[in-house]
């Protein structure tokens, strides 16, 4: 009898998740590309990422800053 219920979750548990895979076709990509389909951005979270990346490459900037290579402007 637990058997065949595991049996049948497992079951029910690969119908639900096999439901929801879909195939995207290279002309239907555009609208997933839209802003709205986008998860919301939070400037502070984006921030902290950014400052964590540059900590642990020990570089900064290139993120839409002006300026060279060479550090003179």
């Amino acid at each position: 009898m637990l058997v065949r219920r595991a049996a049948r979750a497992v079951l029910l548990g690969a119908a639900l998740a096999l439901a929801g895979c879909a195939t995207v076709h290279p002309w239907e990509k555009e609208k997933l590309a839209e802003r709205k389909m986008q998860f919301g951005a939070d400037p502070d979270e984006d921030e902290l990422d950014l400052h964590m990346q540059e900590a642990r490459e020990g570089s900064s900037g290139g993120y839409g800053s002006a300026g060279g290579g060479c550090g003179c402007n």
